[in-house]
């Protein structure tokens, strides 16, 4: 036997080594779709927690309108006699929820619904898990009478006097117009959902 057929012999009785490029790079491929994976499962958990609290949100926005029927209640009553009178609205009347001002500087965000004794709670838990509060103040500038006062108000017919420029007959000036009111509402829902919402009323 030659060497050069030895040497030949000896060549292909080692194995090639294997360098193990093709492992590496599958690796690298799983550890990529592992984490698109992950990213596309924390995107769809956050597009459900973000439309579960948007309808958090409008149910307890919806639910403000509990206030609205409990403050009608009182201040415009099926029986129009049993209604308040505007000398007592002249005063804050803190049973009902009511401010005859509109009480500069107010804001729902800051105001101590959880302690002043003037908010009125219209229900516990309206069945959804709702919580509802209000409080209702009439739109003048200052407590009392309407006459001399600042309020918000629009003249309608009832108010106006016989004669075609807005006086009575007799001269006299007609009296104040009545005011408006604004109704504002915080509803405490599921989830520590608070939602605020604000009526204005005649």
């Amino acid at each position: 036997m030659t060497a050069l057929a030895a040497a030949r012999l000896r060549g292909t009785g080692r194995p090639a080594r294997q360098r193990g490029v093709v492992l590496y790079v599958a690796l690298m491929v799983m550890i990529v779709m592992m984490l698109a994976g992950v990213a596309l499962l924390r995107a769809v958990g956050s597009g459900q927690g973000v439309a579960g609290n948007l309808a958090f949100k409008q149910n307890a926005t919806s639910a403000g309108d509990r206030a609205s029927v409990t403050a009608l209640a009182y201040f415009r009553p099926a029986v129009a006699a049993s209604a308040p009178t505007q000398a007592a609205l002249a005063a804050n009347l803190p049973a009902q929820g009511y401010f005859a001002s509109w009480t500069p500087g107010f804001d729902p965000n800051t105001f101590a619904w959880d302690t002043d004794p003037s908010v009125v709670q219209a229900t516990a838990n309206d069945g959804n898990g709702n919580r509802v509060r209000y409080v209702v103040h009439r739109l003048c500038r200052n407590v009392g009478a309407l006459s001399g006062n600042d309020c918000v108000s629009v003249m309608d017919g009832a108010t106006l006097g016989g004669a075609g420029g807005g006086a009575s007959f007799s001269g006299i000036a007609p009296p104040p117009p009545p005011p408006y009111f604004r109704l504002t509402t915080r509803i405490d829902g599921p989830r520590n959902t608070v939602s605020y919402t604000q009526v204005v009323m005649k």
